[in-house]
């Protein structure tokens, strides 16, 4: 049990540094207007959903590595593998849901990508964590 839950915590702060990291770049990439309060959920919905593809594409990409990244991390640690993933992958998608919530505006795709891809993806971060396992296992 004590792997398992190491391998959900390490899971958890990958998930968060790639998510982070791909949203900073998106912030460089894509610069907040001058002035921006980004305590202010309103002004941070008008500019979402004024926002370019590529921008958009990035949040979601970045909500999706995150899962992926946080999986297969979770499941090289973890005793329960799969279980531990799909641990990590349901807090992205709480926090997508969270996101979705507290700021409007986030287009249709977005929310729905956000919120069905982060389990499938983590599961398949552990399966190729695992494969990679069995394969050390063997010797090979």
């Amino acid at each position: 049990m004590g792997r398992t839950l190491l391998g959900i915590l390490a899971g958890l702060v990958s998930m968060w540094l790639v998510t982070w990291s791909i949203e900073f770049a998106s912030h460089a990439l894509y610069p907040p207007p001058p002035g921006l309060d980004p305590r202010d959920m309103q002004s941070l919905g008008a500019i979402l959903s004024a926002a370019p593809f590529a921008a958009l594409a990035m949040l979601v990409g970045a909500w999706l590595l995150g899962a992926f990244a946080g999986g297969f991390v979770a499941a090289k640690i973890a005793r329960h593998p799969r279980a531990a993933a799909t641990i990590v992958a349901l807090v992205t998608v709480l926090g997508v849901v969270a996101m979705i919530f507290l700021v409007p505006g986030h287009p249709v795709w977005v929310s729905a990508l956000g919120v069905l891809l982060p389990v499938p993806l983590a599961l398949l971060g552990a399966r190729l964590a695992r494969s990679k396992r069995v394969g050390i296992a063997r010797g090979s």
